[in-house]
């Protein structure tokens, strides 16, 4: 893990949500909701979670973020339930951070401390770990604000001049960056060596399908029902962060590349926003996006909106096409639960299935089949019968419609990928 606090795995542990009732926004999401996607999260590292608050607010405290009364009754419930940790669903400035922490008398942290804390214990690929202990060392430099008394203290001057020295917040930043900068320098490493891994996969490509979703929407269930792998999976937010790949055969023949990725969420900490774009690259590659909802959940239209948006801002970025909608398709999963026609979004393509009982999935995978064949192409070749690598690249990439072989010539009409049909032609010069 990338920081201490792995150290408070089992403690006790209370979970609040201040929830800002003269907020307008805050029509789009339920406080309850709000609550039990903390408790996940809590939860998820082993957190034991002893009490949990909702905390109605008309104003935020620039110094505490809640008023007196609220602390005084929150602190009656910390030393009652013995509580060792308290989990603030927001965002603290290091001085709210501080002040809780004296008021309360136990550790606080909030919200963006408990993500990474998450995402530092899941991260398994080189890259995953770089970024999320870079994400750690940014937030970090930001709490280095007066929050702790010994970093006032001051280090003698180096060299003959002398001078007045550094104080210990100065140093602690100082070896902060430089650590920084150093994981920037490793992170454009591995961004290299992976983009050649990519291109090397290009040479021998499959469609790829990318499955994306809001955490905890069944992804990797489904992936694994798809694949007959065994990805991590489980109710638990933030189950699966690095992506995975696994080969499927579809009933065409075709074999694609089924993609389960990180899972979304909302507010996600500014910090580990690169961290997690960094995991979604594999759907800027992707032929088609499977959008795995969780139609069960009171707040699955806020969560496809989440999702969206971040795609959205990918666009901008020039991460993700623009047109990323038109090859996407939207899999309501959890139908074993809930009433397919109780969902009040439902876009025109979409396929209800449960990827835990495995209801529907058959045409899930022959969805994708049709999908495939639409984006493809259909082509006539005439090969040279001694043309054997061009005759395999095709068998190996494309889907052969028709064969008619002459005595020296042979003639395809194949069904390719434009992707797949301009590289044929530019490696074999048809």
């Amino acid at each position: 893990m990338t920081n201490s606090d792995s150290t408070h795995q089992n403690a006790r542990a209370a979970v609040i949500v201040p929830w800002d009732v003269s907020n307008r926004q805050s029509s789009n999401r339920n406080s309850q909701s709000r609550l039990e996607e903390a408790i996940g999260l809590a939860s998820s590292i082993h957190l034991d979670i002893s009490h949990t608050e909702i905390i109605n607010l008309r104003s935020y405290r620039s110094a505490t973020l809640i008023g007196q009364g609220h602390i005084e009754q929150l602190k009656d419930s910390i030393i009652s339930n013995d509580i060792e940790i308290a989990i603030f669903d927001t965002r603290l400035s290091p001085i709210q951070q501080r002040n809780l922490e004296k008021a309360l008398d136990c550790k606080v942290i909030d919200r963006t401390a408990l993500i990474l804390d998450i995402f530092g214990e899941r991260a398994q690929t080189k890259e995953g770990t770089l970024q999320v202990e870079l994400a750690h060392l940014q937030y970090q430099r930001s709490r280095l604000v007066r929050s702790w008394t010994h970093l006032e203290r001051q280090r003698g001057g180096f060299g003959f001049m002398g001078g007045p020295g550094e104080t210990q917040i100065e140093a602690d930043r100082r070896l902060i960056d430089e650590r920084i900068i150093r994981l920037k320098k490793d992170l454009e490493q591995v961004r290299r060596t992976r983009g050649l891994h990519r291109k090397s996969r290009q040479k021998v490509p499959f469609p790829i399908v990318a499955l994306i979703g809001y955490t905890n929407a069944g992804k990797s269930t489904l992936f694994n029902n798809l694949t007959g792998a065994d990805v991590h999976a489980q109710d638990q937010l933030f189950a699966t962060l690095d992506p995975t790949m696994r080969k499927l055969q579809l009933p065409s023949g075709k074999t694609i590349i089924l993609s389960d990725t990180v899972g979304f969420i909302s507010d996600l900490p500014t910090e580990l926003i690169a961290a997690f774009r960094a995991t979604l690259e594999e759907t800027a590659e992707a032929d088609i996006i499977l959008h795995v909802r969780d139609i069960s959940h009171p707040e699955t239209t806020e969560q496809r909106q989440d999702v969206f948006s971040v795609l959205d801002t990918m666009v901008k970025d020039q991460i993700l096409e623009a047109d990323w909608r038109k090859n996407t398709i939207e899999v309501l999963n959890k139908i074993d639960l809930t009433d397919i026609n109780t969902v009040v979004d439902k876009p025109s393509d979409y396929i209800g299935i449960s990827a835990l009982t495995g209801e529907n999935l058959p045409a899930l995978i022959q969805l994708i089949d049709n999908r495939l064949a639409k984006l493809m192409e259909k082509v006539n070749y005439t090969i040279s019968i001694k043309d054997g690598a061009a005759l395999s690249w095709l068998y190996n990439h494309g889907e052969i419609l028709e064969r008619n072989d002459d005595e020296d010539t042979i003639t395809l009409f194949v069904r390719l990928s434009p992707a797949n049909k301009a590289r044929f032609e530019q490696i074999y010069s048809y």
